[in-house]
């Protein structure tokens, strides 16, 4: 097993430094860099960050709303001293091409095509899946067609079961799909303003033991591909798919009890929209998950990176995953 004691410092500065035999000399370490990068796909490009010796064992960061890989911006360098890691744009969203919802309809099953082709595309077999938001119904698409592609899971604030929504959260699910009117359509539409994407999204569950830890950055990213009207019509259409995953629950947890993956699960226990108890919820399926419940919330990896880092190396380690 790994001795991760020091890389751990190391990463979370990004810098550090070992005191060498030499009197005065010191061995420097310093993160893989990351690479910013397309792969054409039909006529699409799927963007994707990437760090890390591919020789390593893969980790695939699945990205929620309204975000990309840019949420994953410091975690990446952090995991890539001893792993592999690829962060993708969702199509349509991020750098990633954002084909005109007027003619291509925007659903999970296509989110989760484009993923699925990407990886094999960059000839990854087997990899770590960490899940967040949005993340989850793409992702747990991927797992459902091969769950022994995984080599584990990793959960932050990324729902499967509906204990993690409140009644409300459901009701506000089913309507989006069920309810068709204009006046359904327009609300959905301002939920992707700049006003609800700051307030109802990165600021929602903070406090003041945590609001400066939130970095603008990423609010003001996500609205530079939320500027046209198309922009925020492909969320929109996915906001009106969301049911389907809560359809799917069931069987997303049948394949759970049934294949037992190694699971780590790292929630923002302030999250007020995928609330903890969804957390909790994964333990009667997945009895051996290790449940960490962090002082975050929905954007936990954004405010508690080197803790979501430090909990993803060592789980893998004591998992033999390296």
């Amino acid at each position: 097993m790994k001795q991760f004691a020091l890389i751990l410092v190391i990463t979370a500065s990004l810098f550090g430094c070992q005191n060498a035999p030499k009197e005065h000399e010191k061995e420097f370490f310093l993160p893989p860099a990351t690479t910013y990068n397309y792969a054409e796909i039909d006529s699409v490009k799927l963007f994707y960050r990437e760090a890390g010796d591919k020789t390593n064992p893969t980790i695939v960061l699945l990205h929620g709303y309204p975000s990309s890989s840019h949420s994953y911006r410091n975690l990446i360098p952090m995991l890539a001293t001893h792993y592999h890691v690829i962060a993708p744009d969702n199509l349509g969203s991020g750098y990633s091409t954002h084909l005109d919802p007027g003619t291509t309809t925007y659903t999970f099953d296509v989110l989760a095509d484009y993923t699925e082709r990407l990886i094999d595309t960059l000839k990854i077999k087997n990899y770590v899946m960490y899940m967040q938001d949005f993340g989850a119904p793409v992702g747990y698409r991927m797992v459902m067609k091969n769950p022994k592609r995984i080599e584990a899971l990793i959960i932050q604030n990324a729902n499967a079961y509906l204990e993690g929504l409140t009644p409300k959260r459901q009701d506000f699910f089913r309507t989006a799909q069920t309810d068709t009117s204009q006046a359904k359509h327009d609300f959905l539409y301002s939920l992707t303003s700049k006003e609800a994407i700051i307030n109802k999204q990165y600021l929602f569950d903070l406090d003041s033991t945590n609001i400066n830890i939130q970095s603008p950055d990423a609010w003001t990213h996500d609205l530079a591909f939320l500027s046209s009207k198309k922009d925020r019509e492909i969320q929109v259409q996915l906001f009106k798919d969301y049911n389907t995953n809560l359809i799917r629950y069931p069987k997303w947890q049948k394949m759970l009890r049934e294949n037992q993956p190694k699971t780590l699960i790292t929630w923002g226990k302030k999250d007020l929209k995928f609330n903890a108890n969804g957390a909790k919820a994964y333990l009667k399926d997945l009895p051996n998950a290790e449940l960490h419940l962090l002082d975050a919330g929905h954007f936990a990896a954004e405010e508690k990176t080197r803790e979501i880092a430090k909990l993803i190396l060592e789980f893998l380690s004591k998992n033999d995953i390296e």
